[in-house]
């Protein structure tokens, strides 16, 4: 999964405020809680968020479950001089090697798992090795975006380093939408053409706080997102602040 991807992926997220998005999340560490000292990163990708963290002096673990996105993650910590954890790891079968006082799924990373039974046990896997009272924030895409925005539509994404013909399929009876990339890099007078197809799956309100409840997980509040406010009926991404209390 995510092999070929994992090479263009910053490119294409080019026009995400990784800074602007890490500091957001930090406040609400402060708000709900406390900075975390060791953290989860899971589904980590290229490893944006995870050395954002790494340098303002939080310990990291990043866990995702392709190998390539490791490898560019692993290659910007070298560069940067972090000292980052990184461990290949499905998030239905996370398993680490003690337990965190914190822990971060960004960029709706989540809808990644299309089967409801995997998504609550990856949630429950998260609250078995976060710490009692600590925090797990996470974002997801709801059913209105697939719905209305991502849908059957395609996009063109052209920047100097990679072109993108992205191709959407949505199915309605699961909130599920069937994304298919080409990618076109440059390749001295020519372009390499790559593929990558995976599915995203969109969750309603109750099966979220079925998923959090059955993993000992109270939500502490519901934001749209990089903000304060809550979601409305046209809301992209929500954000979670969720407390392990059990």
């Amino acid at each position: 999964m995510y092999n070929d991807f994992a090479y263009t992926y910053d490119a294409l997220m080019a026009d995400v405020d990784y800074k602007k998005r890490t500091d957001y999340i930090c406040s609400l560490f402060k708000t709900f809680d406390r900075m975390p000292t060791l953290m989860l990163d899971l589904a980590c990708g290229t490893g944006e968020f995870s050395n954002r963290f790494a340098q303002k002096g939080v310990s990291v673990i990043g866990v995702d479950v392709s190998f390539d996105m490791l490898s560019v993650a692993r290659e910007k910590s070298v560069e940067q001089g972090n000292d980052i954890l990184y461990l290949c790891q499905d998030a239905a079968e996370l398993d680490l090697y003690g337990t965190v006082d914190g822990a971060i799924c960004c960029l709706d990373s989540l809808n990644h798992i299309t089967d409801y039974d995997a998504f609550c046990k990856a949630i429950s896997k998260v609250s078995l090795f976060l710490e009692k009272d600590r925090l797990f924030i996470f974002d997801l895409n709801t059913p209105y975006k697939h719905r209305e925005v991502l849908g059957n539509n395609t996009f063109v994404i052209d920047t100097d380093d990679v072109y993108c013909v992205w191709q959407n399929a949505y199915n309605d009876t699961d909130n599920t939408v069937e994304i298919n990339l080409d990618f076109f890099t440059p390749d001295g007078d020519a372009y390499y053409r790559t593929n990558e197809s995976f599915c995203e799956r969109a969750y309603t309100y109750g099966e979220i706080e079925k998923a959090l409840e059955n993993a000992g997980l109270k939500t502490e509040a519901v934001y749209e997102e990089m903000t304060q406010n809550a979601p409305t009926d046209t809301t992209e991404r929500v954000v979670y602040i969720t407390r392990k209390v059990k």
